[in-house]
């Protein structure tokens, strides 16, 4: 007697929660223009904040292209490195759902929320060189990033037949493939760019520190539809990730400002909003694997590790602007290593017990996760700025950047005087 198998079917209460989370994931994106857009000086501002609205635009596009097809689609050659091309422009990508990814929610659905993320990790590369790339040198590098870099981890990870997926490492959200490569990035970007002129002799200030407190609040109520989402339905798995997403966020901006207060003195109102980014970015890959205990621990130390990781700037000398690899490549190393300490079978069956229940071989995948991001990141970075540096050219000139970016890119100052 044969089997009678029930195709999926569309859930309209997941399918409902996977509309809301998308745009919840847009969201953040040009909230992260105006958390790095108070970050730098006035005459930055426009141009800083054009950086991730433009992304909006440019890998909405990729993605329905071809980047989706490379991330997603069945595996090209069976070596879990990068997908296929036959969803190129979305090709067979319809309203029926892909039992592969998301069984209740239309494919079409996944898709267009999984692009939200492919949106906004670029864009938080480009606070590593914040107020001196090109803009064209910027809307090449976006684009190419994105295919060679974000594109094949996102495979590895999420796709069917990824390798990294293939052996077991677990990333419930993000933490490897949209912040661990995004932070690595951002530091190559800033060594292969150099120093701001006048970097460590003149202050640079942030020229409005309420934008980027709301920023980061835009953030923070964006993350649920990011964490949260990341269940792909609407049930009890995505409100476990929304509170220990919120929890984390919580503990990592008390940290950092308890950190800070502690050694300056006064309780910066600033720390406390890179801290809870912090607190977000860490929680990332282990939101749906960990109980809200865990995520309190996550917090606290993301915020310590992150605070100390900014100390290290003036020391080291690098001109990571806007401190892109102190949150997110550190908040995202310590989040994917923090997710084979505390993850647990009994929060998500779907995934693995930890160093916390006596599993050692999941701390051991998660760390061989890390270690391949981040080489892979670096290398491929380094390569594709080297090669625009020699055709394009990443820097404006001196005068251009004295000026600043807004008049000299744009030709739109930010504000009248």
């Amino acid at each position: 007697m044969l089997m009678q198998v029930t195709p999926p079917t569309i859930d309209t209460g997941d399918t409902a929660w996977l509309l809301v989370s998308a745009a919840l994931v847009m969201l953040m994106t040009p909230a992260l223009g105006f958390f790095y857009g108070g970050l730098v000086r006035s005459k930055n501002v426009l141009s800083t904040i054009m950086h991730s609205f433009f992304m909006l635009a440019l890998i909405s596009v990729q993605w329905v292209l071809w980047g989706y097809s490379l991330a997603f689609s069945p595996d090209a050659g069976g070596f879990g490195i990068i997908g296929g091309l036959g969803w190129v422009g979305l090709e067979g990508v319809g309203t029926a759902p892909n039992a592969d990814y998301a069984a209740t929610v239309p494919h079409l659905l996944f898709m267009v929320y999984q692009g939200m993320f492919a949106v906004i990790t670029p864009a938080l590369i480009t606070g590593a060189f914040a107020e001196r790339k090109r803009f064209k040198a910027f809307v090449i590098f976006s684009l190419l990033w994105a295919t060679f870099v974000y594109d094949p981890v996102a495979h590895w990870v999420w796709g069917t037949g990824g390798w990294l997926r293939g052996i077991g490492a677990l990333d419930f959200a993000g933490g490897t493939v949209v912040h661990i490569t995004s932070g690595v990035s951002a530091l190559v970007a800033a060594v292969v760019l150099g120093r701001r002129i006048g970097f460590g002799k003149e202050k640079m200030d942030p020229h409005d520190a309420t934008m980027t407190v709301l920023g980061a609040a835009l953030l923070w109520f964006g993350w649920f539809g990011f964490n949260a989402g990341s269940a792909l339905g609407s049930g009890a798995l995505a409100a476990s990730a929304f509170v220990t997403t919120n929890t984390a966020a919580a503990m990592g901006a008390l940290t950092w400002m308890t950190v800070s207060w502690a050694h300056h003195k006064q309780p910066s109102v600033l720390g406390a909003a890179a801290g809870a980014v912090a607190g977000l970015v860490a929680i990332t890959p282990a939101a749906g694997f960990v109980d809200v205990k865990a995520s309190i621990l996550i917090g606290l130390v993301a915020g310590i590790l992150c605070y100390f990781a900014v100390q290290l700037k003036s020391i080291i000398k690098v001109d990571d602007a806007l401190d892109v690899f102190a949150v997110h490549g550190v908040g995202g190393i310590w989040g994917a290593i923090a997710t084979g300490i505390f993850c647990q079978k009994a929060v998500n069956p779907a995934g693995a017990d930890g160093l916390i229940t006596g599993n050692i071989d999941q701390l051991g995948k998660q760390i061989l996760a890390v270690l391949a991001v981040v080489a892979f990141s670096a290398i491929m970075t380094f390569i594709i700025l080297k090669v625009l540096n020699l055709f394009v050219g990443l820097r404006v000139a001196d005068q251009e950047e004295v000026l600043g970016l807004d008049t000299s890119q744009h030709g739109e100052p930010a504000y009248q005087v």
